[in-house]
């Protein structure tokens, strides 16, 4: 079973692991740091949280439009040129000056660009961790990404004190811009997964097919609608809604670090059910408004079932062709991202008429009741296992293309973010 320090080996991850990370840093500040220089200049709180989570609502258009370039791009190429838009997006943001509709128009092609960096991110991370270890190195950028989030806000919330709001967006484009060179540095030149024109699969038609949509609405709704129930943290306890966050980032870290590196891939097929149902039920308990005491511990052993993004990953990728990987996974990333940005705002509605308390448990029951809708579905596509190389695929899946490594390295194909989604 591979581990951590084996992936750390991998040519290459780690150059894709410190350039995923910049970025996540580099969203984490500039967020917050857009947020308050909305906020400051309009006293919107609805223009403040478009400003710091709309370009995740944007990525569904990026979906639609870009993403089957994900696999049509050169990685290297691709992922430098992206993280220096998003550097110099994040710079021309800190123009004092710039128009409200000229920021947010600024926020859209970020948003849109990131959906198809999303792809080609995680397009590339299927081709260098092939077999067990892609749920390994998932988990060891969703433990990252976790840990840059929460400590990200909370030195944001120290540079806002120091720094302005423009120079903490200067310092998210400087974040970004090293994202970039990581990128041009460490990763070597690869062609295209898909040649223009062919091999790509439309992004209709991933969602077309029965397995896979089965998959998607497993990864997009119960999460989405349990990070709705994050979203309420703040008006649930307004002086604890940081220590609730940061039981909930605890429980996640831990259920990805374990599913990922410590589970078989057998019996994480056979607990991606399970773990779903887990994401939900503990947020049950909101209905009957507990003390804080009792909200942490529900928060943190809830949020281990985010880890059921992993088993459900592989299934994704094992019924799309490679040279579809990209767009696949960044199908996921931009619904996921989506799905819970609409679930944020459908519990602040939701919460403004009945209160955080109910608003979160009839949140975790719909997330109960999707997956349960799911579950024999997913059960079936879960326990089965991949098709083999040598052997005949499953009716319902593609064949599995055969796999092109590059001499000196035959483990790893020539040729998948978090995050903030989780």
């Amino acid at each position: 079973m591979p581990s951590y320090r084996d992936l750390f080996r991998t040519p290459e991850f780690t150059p894709l692991f410190l350039l995923t990370s910049s970025q996540v840093a580099a969203q984490t500040v500039g967020s917050l740091a857009l947020g308050t220089l909305v906020f400051t200049s309009t006293r919107s709180p609805l223009l403040a949280a478009l400003a710091m989570f709309g370009p995740a609502l944007a990525q569904v258009l990026g979906a639609a439009t870009l993403l089957r370039a994900a696999d049509r791009l050169p990685p290297r190429a691709a992922l430098t040129a992206l993280a220096l838009l998003f550097a110099a997006g994040t710079a021309l943001q800190a123009v004092r000056g710039l128009p409200e509709w000229a920021l947010f128009g600024l926020l859209l092609v970020l948003g849109m660009a990131g959906a198809l960096g999303g792809g080609v991110r995680y397009g590339l991370l299927s081709e260098l961790l092939p077999g067990d270890k892609y749920p390994l190195g998932r988990a060891a950028l969703n433990v990252a990404n976790g840990v840059l989030q929460v400590c990200g806000f909370a030195v944001g919330g120290v540079l806002m004190a120091v720094l302005t709001p423009r120079q903490a967006l200067l310092l998210g484009a400087a974040l970004h811009l090293t994202g970039a060179i990581a990128a041009l540095l460490g990763l070597r030149p690869r062609a295209p997964r898909a040649a223009p024109g062919h091999g790509s699969v439309p992004t209709a038609q991933l969602l077309g097919d029965r397995a896979r949509r089965t998959v998607y609405l497993a990864l997009w709704v119960p999460n989405g609608l349990i990070v709705g129930c994050e979203s309420l943290f703040l008006p649930y306890a307004p002086r604890q809604a940081g220590l609730l966050l940061s039981a909930a980032a605890a429980g996640m870290l831990l259920g990805d670090a374990v599913v990922g590196r410590f589970l078989t891939p057998r019996l994480r097929a056979r607990l991606g059910v399970p773990l779903n149902l887990l994401l939900a039920a503990p947020y049950l308990l909101f209905v009957l408004h507990p003390p804080v005491a009792l909200a942490l511990p529900a928060a943190a052993v809830a949020s281990v079932g985010y880890a059921a993004a992993l088993p459900l990953q592989e299934q994704l990728l094992a019924r799309t062709p490679a040279t579809g990987h990209g767009q696949a996974l960044g199908l996921h990333s931009a619904g996921m991202g989506t799905a819970q940005g609409l679930s944020a705002a459908l519990a602040g509605a939701v919460a403004e008429r009945v209160g955080p308390g109910l608003t979160i448990a009839l949140l975790a029951a719909g997330s109960l009741a999707v997956t349960a809708v799911l579950a024999p579905g997913l059960a079936d596509r879960l326990h089965r296992p991949p098709p083999t190389p040598t052997g005949q695929p499953h009716a319902d899946q593609p064949p599995t293309p055969r796999s092109t490594a590059p001499t000196g390295h035959p483990d790893q194909p020539a040729n998948r973010p978090v995050s903030g989604p989780r």
